[in-house]
């Protein structure tokens, strides 16, 4: 089975794996426990946090662990229903993942406002500067990149926004950890992240908040995280994200170490020239896209011409039998890929993402996303496209 759902979780990486290996046999104890052994998990703890910190470019005492992403961005959102104003509002991107979303419409109900995105799937930078010169709200957030397009968010632009206006910036980093260079996310005022997106275990996470800030916690009954976030830190996993990232940004090479302002395509062009490995799997994803145009009539890509992660390829199918699914064919064929919406099903809605871009619910019931992983290979991307070649050959088309 050829695996294209990295998007959605990707294999622990033998790094991660070897780390969380040698912590849950070395590193037993509970970090808060008074004694030795205690002390050295704490340790541990601490030397990871130094080392997410200096990844990200913040303060150590700033990161606070977590179950993941989903929790984080959970975390963000019931600090602030406490610490704002009852008349603040809440803006977010239209296009952020679930977990951002229905947490902010869990706690802001009737104060909440998304903020719009082109067709092409980029937030509205003019939309967002014209209301922050009015009145404006109690949190901004805006992803780094999206789980579904792969389209970069411009959120050092946003965030420089924000803060000229004194409005606090979140962003789910997610997607773009572990792809792009972690350096500069750091100064963003709260920010999330999950080790298994990268190449670390499943169930382990992290928020960064501003430094010494009081957070209301989301989980009580315990001092754990300086009384943000009760609850025996998980240390192999930790240990094994921190060991997936610095594998990964191992990888990313010279572009780690240098700062480029923007998520632009001269920035993100720039940041990809300062890496032989990122220039190598962009040149795979584009070939990939140019091979689909070519054989599959009106095929769409998604954000096509803009900055997006090397890894992701989302594509709107060309009309089909409705009632043979591709991902369902994919599967059969060997391919793991991942598909906006139901085809007709009546069970799922499709996608707020694609949505968000302005496509009709038709359109979104035929996108599917492939996403790769650092490990996936020229030849398993041609034998991908061969699989969708053969496919479209052998699919019913739409009765007249």
């Amino acid at each position: 089975m050829l695996y294209f759902d990295h998007n959605a979780t990707s294999p622990m990486h033998p790094a991660a794996l070897q780390a969380w290996v040698k912590a849950a046999e070395e590193t037993i104890g509970n970090p808060s426990s008074p004694h030795r052994i205690g002390s050295r998990a704490d340790v541990a703890l601490t030397g990871a946090r130094e080392r997410l910190a200096g990844l990200l470019g913040c303060d150590p005492i700033d990161i606070v662990w977590t179950s993941g992403a989903t929790e984080s961005n959970n975390m963000v959102f019931h600090h602030f229903a406490r610490a704002l104003a009852p008349e603040a509002e809440v803006w977010v991107s239209a296009i952020e993942h679930p977990s951002v979303l229905a947490a902010a419409q869990r706690y802001f109900p009737t104060r909440l406002r998304r903020v719009p995105v082109t067709r092409s799937g980029v937030i509205d930078l003019g939309w967002l500067e014209d209301r922050l010169a009015g009145r404006p709200p109690g949190l901004c957030a805006v992803m780094a990149a999206n789980n579904e397009t792969g389209v970069l968010q411009p959120w050092r632009e946003a965030l420089e926004l924000c803060r000229a206006r004194g409005t606090p910036f979140f962003s789910d980093a997610t997607q773009w950890l572990g792809r792009l260079p972690a350096r500069g996310l750091g100064t963003c005022d709260f920010l999330s992240g999950s080790a298994h997106k990268c190449g670390g275990p499943k169930g382990v996470g992290f928020l960064k908040c501003p430094t010494r800030a009081l957070i209301h916690p989301l989980l009580v009954g315990g001092p754990q995280e300086e009384g943000r976030r009760a609850g025996t830190e998980n240390v192999p996993g930790v240990l094994a994200m921190v060991a997936a990232l610095t594998v990964r940004e191992q990888a990313i090479g010279a572009a780690a170490d240098t700062p480029r302002d923007g998520v632009d395509k001269e920035a993100v062009m720039g940041i990809i020239e300062d890496s032989a490995a990122l220039r190598g799997r962009l040149t795979l994803r584009d070939a990939m896209e140019a091979e689909m145009v070519r054989m599959l009539p009106g095929v769409v890509i998604l954000g096509a011409g803009q900055p997006r992660l090397w890894n992701t390829v989302s594509a709107v199918m060309p009309p089909a039998d409705c009632r043979v699914r591709w991902v369902v064919k994919l599967d059969k064929l060997g391919f793991a890929v991942s598909t906006g919406s139901a085809c007709a099903s009546g069970r799922e809605e499709p996608s707020h993402v694609i949505a968000a871009m302005g496509y009709s619910s038709d359109e979104a019931s035929r996108v599917l996303r492939f996403s790769s992983g650092w490990e996936t290979t020229r030849e398993e991307w041609a034998a991908l496209v061969s699989g969708l070649d053969q496919i479209w050959k052998d699919l019913p088309r739409p009765r007249r």
